[in-house]
């Protein structure tokens, strides 16, 4: 257990020294690192089968959920929620219908029902915010880019994570689809979650207001997230000792965002009424010193409060770092983990598929994008996307960790699954490297040109 702690922590630290020195963005130097690590020592591990990394995604998940939705704020997701509606719900739900179309032709040997096609395209739609955050960290983009891309790699696991259960395995095993149902459940599942997540969010508020701690507050996030994370994946539980007698789960990974987010948005709104309270404090201290005979009592009071709300104001950054820094800590024992369950004979058995399904779900994404940048240039209520951008959002689609937690949903007696083992896991190591480089080389070519962009948000 030693070793694993101390592989991990040189894992990291050797990614994080490659991304500052050569800017190659951490998650291609973590799982490029993870399976030398592997193959160099595979005593050394965190999951020994597929099983298992499922139980630490789910386990690790809500830290990273909460670590991105903190990076989220409520005014830019009023500002942008029509565009986060299409490219989260409609783009995912138009990516379905385009893969029931094509995915018997694409897999016509293996005579998919359209159950099994969906469930196979949910899993590859979903997208991995970690590796979208960590690149977009080392550049200048304009804001708005950047809440499309990283509240669209959020939003859309949860869409995705929806049809894969509520739709896709319903359907496998022998649930009947309808447009009603579809639609019911939908509704209870995106409101309840909701619902949850920000209850969640007003206990932890409640929390907060009995501690000054900055290690408290962090627990309190962590609580908070994991506590509606939790909830809501097991709700059948609770309605059952209420005598409901129910199945039903809600979406732990929307739960888990509504409350991390509601959460840093009443924080945030604490803060800047202090910032305001602050700015009002210097200008009496101001005001006072300039007097003939100043009040001391005045300026000692005045300089008491400013030092309080620097104080909290410098609490809740630091708080943040701590999360961000066992989100890193989180997303490198991913990659180890995964070097563990990656079954190379199996991917080149399936080659043929997992570059047939990489191409189809490259292509699909950036129909989308494309439709959803028509769209956005026709109407003024939402951010106008032009080709740079329309690039960038294409490529932010890196998958990861989620769809191996799907895979391992799916009953282990299904005739396909080791086909659709090897084309889950070939597509999320295709797209971590092939969609980051291409990435990086958009961005690149265009740093210029998204800093002024950038520049002119702040001037606007």
């Amino acid at each position: 257990m030693i070793e694993t702690v101390l592989a991990v922590a040189a894992i990291l630290y050797l990614a994080l020294q490659i991304e500052d020195k050569l800017s190659v963005p951490s998650p291609l130097s973590l799982i490029t690192l993870s399976f030398t690590l592997y193959y160099l020592l595979p005593e050394i591990g965190l999951a020994r089968d597929a099983n298992q990394f499922a139980a630490l995604v789910m386990l690790l998940l809500p830290i990273l959920l909460i670590g991105d939705s903190l990076e989220l704020r409520v005014a830019d997701l009023k500002e942008h929620a029509l565009s986060l509606f299409y490219l989260a719900v409609i783009a995912v739900a138009l990516s379905v219908l385009a893969a029931i179309f094509l995915g018997g032709w694409l897999f016509a040997q293996y005579h998919l029902s359209m159950a099994a096609i969906i469930v196979l395209f949910a899993m590859v739609l979903a997208t991995d915010p970690v590796s979208v955050v960590s690149i977009f960290s080392k550049f200048e983009l304009p804001h708005r880019l950047k809440i499309l891309a990283e509240g669209e790699s959020l939003f859309n696991d949860a869409t995705a994570l929806i049809v894969f259960v509520f739709i896709g395995l319903y359907a496998l095993q022998g649930g009947e689809i309808t447009a009603a149902y579809v639609g019911q459940i939908s509704l209870i599942v995106v409101f309840g979650s909701a619902a949850l997540g920000i209850c969640f969010a007003y206990l932890g508020l409640i929390m907060l207001k009995t501690t000054d701690n900055r290690f408290a507050e962090l627990m309190i996030l962590i609580l908070t997230g994991y506590g509606a994370f939790d909830l809501a994946e097991h709700f059948y539980s609770m309605l059952n000792i209420f005598g409901a007698h129910s199945h039903l789960h809600l979406s732990g990974i929307l739960a888990c965002i509504f409350a991390t987010v509601t959460l840093h948005h009443q924080m945030t709104k604490q803060t800047d009424a202090e910032e305001k309270q602050l700015q009002n404090e210097e200008d009496l201290l101001l005001n006072e010193s300039g007097q003939m005979k100043p009040s001391r009592q005045m300026i000692a009071s005045a300089v008491a409060k400013i030092r309080v709300t620097i104080d909290e104001q410098q609490r809740h950054l630091r708080t943040k770092e701590d999360i961000q820094l066992l989100a890193l800590v989180a997303n490198t024992m991913l990659f180890v983990a995964m070097a563990e369950i990656v079954d190379f004979s199996l991917l080149l058995q399936y080659k043929k598929e997992i570059i047939v399904m990489f191409l189809a779900t490259t292509v699909i994404r950036a129909l989308m994008m494309a439709k959803f940048a028509v769209i956005t240039n026709q109407t003024e209520k939402m951010t106008n996307v032009n080709f740079r951008w329309w690039g960038v959002l294409t490529f932010a689609g890196i998958k990861g960790g989620l769809s191996v937690v799907m895979l391992m949903m799916i009953p282990a007696d299904y005739q396909h699954l080791d086909m659709f083992k090897a084309v889950v896991i070939g597509v999320i190591l295709l797209s971590t490297f092939i969609y980051s480089v291409i990435l990086l080389l958009i961005i690149g070519r265009n740093a210029e040109v998204f800093r002024k962009e950038k520049e002119a948000e702040h001037h606007a």
